[in-house]
């Protein structure tokens, strides 16, 4: 017997039913953040009307890993630059940076993490513009900015985040291309990708649970992406973490070549995010970096059959537009994480030592 195994509770669902039941619905949430135009509208014209020099992002967890996307969505939409800002910075430090020609976009399923709602708090007074993204739009970070672009993902009772990460990935996009006035060419091109994402679930979660059965030995594992899809990478290392206990490390192509590629051995497997844009060709040498190391590799992404030598691959459709990828790409990783918890015998609904609503500081 697993020491570890997951106990279900009388009356509760099965382990990992409300994981992958929310991972099911996130085609329909998607359309339904698409339909709040009346909120984007407003955003858009308070990022018109300011038109900020910086773009700051802020965010823990799930939500971080979506900013870590946001950077390239104003990038590539709106031109504009955007980092992932330090909220120990202001908050802790006090420090008085010149905040007055910043816009900050702050992200939580929730809209109640401490350090995030004091981080907007001090951003309004110093001047920033300041947009809430948020599942909740009667929380404390949605009082707290100045406009609110809620996450519209329904409830979310699983403990790891899945559709609201993917509606947040979402909200960016559209965001950054309401300030570009192209919101209405996004705004499509996310219909389209919830069709897309409605067609793939069911190939995808039949083809896991094989994958899942020759990784449950597993207890680390390197998942790679680059550009746009780094968020990817980050965001299924992280629920390989919360679900397996899985020390999964996200790293950029280029990254793993600067000393973590020496750990690798034949029982290190890499997941590898391959989509079709101009950072593939870094993805690919990478994956070539792996095999000559002779780790496992799988492959997933719109460009998975293009990783040569994959032990599996999870392939996804390609999107309207290359930008959208991440939509896709992130969800064979959801639901290989839940397989993967099946396997260990642990619950993905309800990972040892998490909350829904983390309040740490």
């Amino acid at each position: 017997m697993n020491p570890t195994a997951a106990v279900q509770e009388p009356g509760q669902p099965n382990p990992g039913e409300l994981f992958v039941a929310e991972i099911r619905e996130q085609p329909e949430a998607l359309l339904r953040l698409v339909a709040q135009e009346a909120e984007l509208a407003e955003i858009s014209r308070l990022l018109r009307k300011r038109a900020p020099a910086m773009v700051r992002l802020i965010a823990h967890g799930s939500s971080d890993n979506a900013a870590a996307y946001g950077l390239y969505a104003f990038g590539l939409l709106s031109g504009w630059t955007a980092l992932r800002d330090s909220i120990t910075l202001t908050v802790y430090y006090d420090a008085q940076v010149d905040l007055t020609s910043s816009a900050v976009v702050a992200l939580s399923q929730s809209g109640e993490t401490p350090d995030v709602v004091e981080y907007v708090v001090r951003a309004r007074n110093r001047g920033a513009a300041t947009v809430a993204v948020t599942n909740d739009p009667e929380s404390d970070l949605a009082q707290a900015a100045d406009v609110t672009f809620p996450l519209a993902a329904g409830p979310e009772r699983s403990v790891a985040a899945t559709k609201t990460y993917l509606n947040q990935i979402a909200a960016l996009a559209l965001i950054a291309a309401g300030a570009a006035g192209r919101e209405q060419e996004v705004a499509d091109g996310i219909r389209r990708v919830a069709e897309l994402l409605a067609e793939m679930l069911d190939p995808i979660e039949r083809a896991v649970p094989a994958i899942a059965t020759t990784f449950a030995y597993v207890a680390r594992m390197y998942v790679i992406g680059r550009g746009i899809e780094f968020a990817t990478a980050r965001e299924v290392a992280l629920k390989l973490k919360e679900t397996c206990r899985v020390a999964a490390e996200p790293l950029t192509a280029t990254d793993l070549a600067h000393g973590p590629v020496a750990a690798l051995d034949p029982l290190f497997p890499v997941w590898t995010i391959a989509s079709r844009d101009d950072a593939l060709p870094a993805v690919l040498d990478a994956a070539a970096r792996v095999r000559e190391a002779g780790a496992t590799v799988v492959a997933s992404g719109n460009a998975s059959s293009e990783v040569l030598g994959a032990a599996y691959e999870l392939p996804v459709p390609e999107p309207p537009m290359p930008l959208l990828a991440p939509l896709l790409s992130v969800v064979p990783g959801q639901l290989f994480a839940g397989a993967l918890a099946r396997a260990k015998g642990l619950d993905p609904d309800r990972p040892a030592g998490l909350s829904k609503i983390t309040r740490a500081r």
